[in-house]
């Protein structure tokens, strides 16, 4: 017989590996709970690691308090359950996180939460992934790659952002203006975020100065009284793209005006056809054009240096400024665990493009990658169900098909 030290070096072990009897799904995000409500319909159970204490952690702790989503719900809803009814056309924060919740619990998912997964390789002798995480390895047939296009902020590099006085945060710790109250803020960053943060900080009396490097598009969030995207997609049934984005320009143009007369360039290529290529998302305007055309916020050209107590901008102009805020989005954060695996490219993304990008080789599957929101989520997960459940079929595994966990200790021998 061993020691008491054998022992417990032995159960120690037994902890730390796990095989999984269903797919692993990384990332408790919609990209997660979809595929692995998805898989519970077709009977085939999941398990879920996330690296945080709850679902949904990019909206529940790195998002603004008055965020609402872009998108009229039923263009945000996951497979299988929709928004409670009542919720308004374009559902708050709290209402979103509140249908993340309820959708968990209305399949019963539960994941392990603050397992931080560290690397996923598949094991080519013997045919299964391997997944650690900071205390445990888990081993499955397959691996479901959920942790989306949103994973870490991205922060980028400017000269003498080092020597600034102020704060310098990024819009993943931003919650509300009233902590910049009458301060003069650099907002870098013209996108979605850039933009609310920038109306947001008008609020509290705050002067945003707006940096817009490159060009963007601005689009009414609805023409004639309904969704711009709503009318973007039903068009598309009908309609060549090009046409469709024509259309949404001259309306556009119609309702907001040339914003390239307040500094906001547009591309040449059209707002749909962009989202397509490059997966740059057309700005959907909620008041913040009408700020610009007031003066309220400022339209900066690029910056050319920070310095200790402001910035110096490319056209040459020189701002004193009390903090910085960075609306630099987000990246997927893929390669720095993924091993051994050319599926993605090096910025993290799938090679192969929607709508074929959800399956790999080997057992490997990704949601949430489709550069389409929650649309293209869902679309995932319903795919990636099927075809797992197919082979889940035809195993005849005696000895996995009746353990009733989701997952079982492996033993060592």
């Amino acid at each position: 017989m061993g020691s008491c030290e054998d022992q417990e070096e032995h159960h120690r072990y037994e902890a730390k590996c796990v095989w999984v009897n269903g797919p692993i799904i990384v990332g408790a995000g919609p990209s997660g709970l979809a595929t692995s409500a998805c898989l519970t319909q077709q009977g085939v159970p999941s398990l879920i690691l996330e690296k945080s204490d709850c679902i949904a952690s990019l909206w529940q702790h790195r998002t603004y308090d008055r965020l609402k989503l872009h998108l009229p719900k039923q263009f945000c809803e996951l497979p299988l359950l929709g928004f409670p009814e009542n919720f308004p056309k374009y559902p708050t924060k709290p209402q979103f996180i509140s249908y993340m919740e309820s959708y968990a619990s209305h399949f019963s998912i539960q994941p392990r939460f603050k397992q931080a997964v560290q690397s996923a390789e598949f094991d080519h002798v013997l045919g299964f992934w391997r997944v650690k995480t900071q205390d445990c390895e888990y081993i499955s047939r397959w691996l479901i790659v959920a942790t989306g296009e949103n994973a870490e902020p991205v922060i980028p590099d400017i000269s003498g952002i080092d020597k600034f006085n102020g704060p310098v945060v990024h819009t993943s710790l931003y919650k509300s203006g009233s902590e910049f109250k009458n301060q003069r803020v650099l907002v870098i960053g013209c996108g979605n975020s850039g933009m609310e943060v920038s109306l947001d900080l008008c609020r509290y009396n705050a002067i945003p100065h707006m940096v817009v490097r490159n060009t963007v598009h601005v689009l009414p969030r609805e023409m004639f009284g309904f969704s711009t995207f709503g009318i973007a997609m039903a068009l598309l049934k009908w309609f060549p793209l090009r046409l469709v984005d024509k259309f949404l320009l001259l309306v556009a143009n119609f309702t907001l005006g040339n914003t390239d007369q307040v500094g906001l360039r547009r591309p040449k290529t059209g707002p749909i056809e962009l989202k397509n290529v490059t997966g740059k998302t057309p700005v959907l305007d909620v008041g913040a054009l009408s700020q610009i055309k007031t003066g309220k916020i400022k339209v900066m050209e690029g910056v050319k240096e920070i310095t200790k107590n402001g910035a110096k901008f490319m056209d040459g102009q020189e701002k004193e400024i009390d903090s910085i805020i960075l609306a630099t989005g987000y990246k997927s954060n893929v390669p720095t665990w993924l091993k051994g695996c050319d599926f993605f490219t090096k910025e993290g993304m799938p090679k192969t493009p929607f709508p074929k990008g959800w399956k790999a080789e080997m057992g490997l599957y990704t949601v949430g990658f489709t550069r389409k929101g929650l649309l293209g989520t869902a679309y995932d997960a319903v795919k990636i169900a099927r075809d797992i459940a197919e082979q889940w079929r035809t195993i005849k595994d005696c000895n996995l098909n009746s353990c009733n966990s989701h997952f079982i200790l492996l033993k060592e021998t």
